[in-house]
């Protein structure tokens, strides 16, 4: 922090300061390029974590500062932060929000970047928590930890702050979670999110649609078989529940599991066992499952389409999402956040949330998510959608 602040204090016309801008909003790093300019800051950007090590090696910058929005698309935030911390280990590391554009300094309130960079260095609050050099653990666990939100989950409504809670409580455990909720709520991010800051969220995450897959394909899909155990079977191979081995299995939508299937995975679930189709051998799996639905499991069991015992085995720990109706307050960022992604430079009317508001969203965030895309298509070379551009 030291040399930070003798750089930051050194006169005009010496070398700036780099400012890695890691995120994939590429609207924000076009807004912070020009907010950090020339000549106290050099703003290099990437849109990924792969794309943000090259630049680091290639400007050999080890005394920068790197705004990093944890949400890398295509790297596991601590194993990028560890690859950084050995090739510079002396950059500067701070936390960014890229829906509000904002920096996350440890537990604090969010700061605002723009001019206050400076004062952030000067203060010597901006550095995240450094691990010891033979820390092997969990560095950088503050840092992951500041954001207020999960991955990709947007709004700060009292519902959302609840289910928030739940799945941090839940993550680090190896508990069956059953994540319920109308279509379009975003139960895949949930159960994503409870891998990702779980002590498994190195090892695979295997998702399983029960609901795309064919009844007579979903076994072998589930538990794999070995060479010969029908027709086109000319290769042994594992199914995707032992592909999770030592990670987490999302069985999305398992209200339409079929019937036949469901005492066979209630068995994998109370023994950790896996039978390939067609072989004798019992695989012994470590998987923590994580199953969601936007049926209504206990009316499937009343119909006795649906097993009561395995419910109650994968109903263990349940977490409800709101449907978007019931957290209303949450609209106007949700819908700021789609409109930033699929068009830069395009603002939202009063008019035109005034809509978004007024309607009842049966297909919930997934729907609203659609509708915009849809208006910044109609907007053309505008800048501003309105409710022309508002089809419900």
């Amino acid at each position: 922090m030291a040399s930070l602040v003798a750089q930051f204090t050194r006169q005009e016309d010496r070398m700036p300061i780099d400012v890695f801008v890691v995120c994939p909003n590429s609207r924000l790093r076009q807004d912070l390029n020009e907010k950090l300019g020339l000549p106290r800051w050099n703003v290099i950007q990437a849109e990924s974590g792969a794309g943000a090590l090259e630049l680091l090696q290639k400007h050999g910058s080890d005394d920068g500062i790197l705004l990093l929005d944890p949400n890398l698309p295509d790297l596991e935030l601590n194993e990028f932060l560890r690859i950084v911390k050995v090739r510079c280990a002396n950059l500067q590391l701070m936390t960014l929000n890229s829906h509000t554009g904002q920096l996350l300094i440890g537990g604090a309130s969010p700061t605002p970047i723009s001019t206050r960079l400076a004062e952030l260095i000067n203060r010597g609050v901006a550095a995240a928590p450094r691990p010891s050099p033979d820390n092997d653990g969990e560095p950088f666990r503050d840092v992951a930890d500041a954001r207020l939100n999960l991955r990709g989950m947007i709004g700060d409504s009292e519902r959302m702050k609840r289910t928030y809670h739940l799945t941090r409580m839940v993550a680090v455990r190896d508990t069956t979670v059953l994540v319920t909720g109308e279509s379009g709520t975003g139960k895949e991010l949930i159960a994503q999110e409870i891998h990702l800051i779980s002590p498994r969220r190195k090892q695979p995450f295997v998702v399983v649609n029960c609901s795309a897959i064919p009844e007579t394909l979903l076994e072998a899909e589930l538990f794999g078989y070995v060479k010969g155990a029908f027709t086109g079977a000319v290769q042994s191979r594992i199914g995707r529940i032992h592909s999770a081995h030592g990670g987490t299995l999302f069985l999305d939508e398992i209200g339409d599991m079929p019937l036949s299937l469901q005492s066979k995975i209630l068995r994998f679930l109370e023994q950790g066992e896996v039978q390939r189709l067609g072989g004798l051998d019992n695989l012994k799996v470590d998987v923590r499952v994580v199953a969601a639905t936007n049926a209504d499991l206990k009316k499937l069991i009343s119909q006795q389409q649906f097993r009561e015992d395995l419910y109650y085995r994968v109903a263990i720990f349940p977490i409800q999402l709101p449907p978007l109706r019931e957290r209303m307050s949450d609209l106007e960022e949700l819908a700021e956040w789609f409109v930033a992604k699929y068009s830069r430079g395009i603002s939202l009317s009063g008019e035109a949330l005034q809509m978004l508001q007024q309607h009842h969203w049966p297909g919930n965030v997934r729907e609203l998510r659609n509708v915009i895309e849809r208006a910044t298509v109609l907007v053309g070379a505008g800048r501003e959608i309105k409710s022309e551009h508002i089809f419900l």
